[in-house]
């Protein structure tokens, strides 16, 4: 039957979130119900808050989690209850045109649990990304769950959902960074940072760390960076080639999304060099290129969505990859709070202070 449980609520445009009641329905075919564990507060979820994503509120935030599969409904065979997983906001279909040619982490028909969260009151809510993590329980599509080895703490898996798989994505999967190569991150945030961990994980032989923070240029440090540039004080373009043997990198990942930070990128890249961006922009941003640059310098500029992860591929491996101590989930989480203390993280973030607050559920 219906369960009524805990969670992270956002009503409307700028307002402070709070946490309610609500109703997580008994799963249908081809949903899965999780207690989860943990959830990771994502720059994402104050975007709903704000209402830059769309105007569906109410909400229900929070999309970086891990759990425990509590209940499945028919025709589901890919989970189980009882097994632990980490939520993914891509699941994919196996039938469009991208699945069909061999590249699923292209999807075009990615779905979501079909049944809907409620109030009390029987006013439906809109899960962030498909997900809404910031509870006690969540409704999602099976293919959203991804069986990862239970050893790994909730706290640390629970950061592939989202930000941590995008950045370490856009530096191997997108950017395809290789030994002994050059790669500079713009914006050293929890998914530029991820960038750099991915890089070092590929074995990138030069990691540059851009930022205009010297807090983040130090945080960048610890996850693989060896080299930073504070582009406050200098121009890092310039800088990027002083460090590539006047060149430019062979990959360069804008984790802004701005139109300065992505032309960076262009122009910090490499003869046939690649410049990747992940940062999201907002829809009124433009950015103007001669077109004899593009030509000329060859290469590639590239989109990564979701650091073209594919979660059944990917988060095992990496789950795998942190159990050995190679790669440092644990940095990325600053802080772990409960459910009512999401509203003073979201602050936090603004200003700059943590990585990744986590609540622990």
């Amino acid at each position: 039957m219906p369960q009524q449980v805990r969670a992270v609520v956002a009503h409307a445009k700028g307002e402070p979130v709070s946490v309610e009641t609500i109703v997580v329905p008994d799963p249908g075919p081809g949903e899965a119900v999780v207690a989860v564990q943990a959830c990771g507060v994502c720059h994402t979820d104050l975007h709903y808050r704000e209402g830059g994503i769309n105007d569906e509120f109410p909400f229900l935030l929070g999309h970086e989690a891990a759990g425990v599969v509590e209940a499945v409904g028919d025709g589901v065979s890919e989970v189980a209850p009882g097994d632990y997983v980490v939520l993914n906001w891509r699941a994919v279909c196996g039938k469009c045109r991208a699945c069909a040619k061999g590249k699923p982490w292209y999807c075009f028909a990615t779905h979501n649990a079909t049944q809907k969260m409620t109030l009390p009151s029987g006013q439906e809510l809109s899960p962030a990304l498909g997900i809404g993590a910031f509870a006690e329980k969540t409704l999602v599509h099976a293919g959203q769950c991804t069986k990862v080895n239970p050893a790994a703490r909730p706290q640390a898996a629970g950061l592939l959902g989202c930000g941590v798989m995008a950045g370490l994505g856009a530096a191997i999967n997108t950017g395809q960074i290789g030994r002994g190569e050059s790669i500079a991150v713009i914006g050293c945030g929890g998914v530029g940072d991820a960038a750099i961990a991915g890089a070092a994980l590929a074995g990138a032989s030069t990691i540059i760390a851009v930022d205009v923070d010297p807090t983040k240029l130090e945080w960048a440090k610890g996850f693989g960076a060896t080299h930073t540039v504070n582009a406050r004080d200098t121009d890092p373009v310039e800088a990027i080639k002083d460090l590539t043997g006047g060149n430019g990198a062979d990959v360069v990942v804008d984790a802004v999304g701005r139109p300065e930070t992505f032309t960076q990128a262009f122009y910090a890249r490499d003869l046939a060099g690649t410049a990747v961006l992940v940062g999201v922009p907002t829809p009124e941003m433009t950015v103007e290129l001669p077109l004899i640059e593009i030509f000329g310098r060859g290469g590639a500029t590239k989109s990564s969505w979701y650091g073209d992860c594919l979660p059944s591929r990917d988060f095992p491996a990496l789950i795998e990859l942190y159990l050995q101590g190679r790669l440092p989930l644990d940095k990325f989480v600053s802080e772990e709070i409960g459910l009512d203390a999401v509203e003073e993280a979201f602050h936090r973030m603004e200003r700059g202070e943590v990585l990744r607050s986590v609540v622990v559920l």
